[in-house]
């Protein structure tokens, strides 16, 4: 998670709490790491760290869609801002795809 805050640190992104959703709680089996953030002016954000070796396709992007569709559902509200880590190479329709969906890749 520090390295996480670390690089939206550098991007000028402080948060006054950071949460970490464990994927059991939402009842889900992917090896992801969610967490839910409230910066200082009190907007909620959504972080998804994926890490895999495999190349992310458009099948993956309807499948964190639907994470994130739970995740709202669990916590009870919307989030008004979606970032997404990803270690593995994205596909070019899957990364508009992401874009188009409003989420953040970095």
């Amino acid at each position: 998670m520090q390295s996480i805050v670390d690089s939206l640190r550098k991007q000028g992104k402080i948060y006054k709490k950071m949460q970490e959703i464990t994927p059991k709680e939402l009842g889900i089996r992917n090896k992801i790491k969610l967490y839910k953030g409230t910066d200082i002016k009190g907007n909620f954000w959504v972080i998804f760290a994926i890490s895999q070796k495999s190349r992310l396709l458009m099948k993956d992007v309807v499948k964190f869609e639907e994470i994130y569709m739970k995740l709202s559902i669990f916590c009870k509200h919307s989030f008004k801002h979606k970032i997404i880590f990803i270690d593995a190479p994205i596909c070019s329709k899957a990364e508009k795809a992401f874009n188009d969906m409003g989420w953040n890749i970095k």
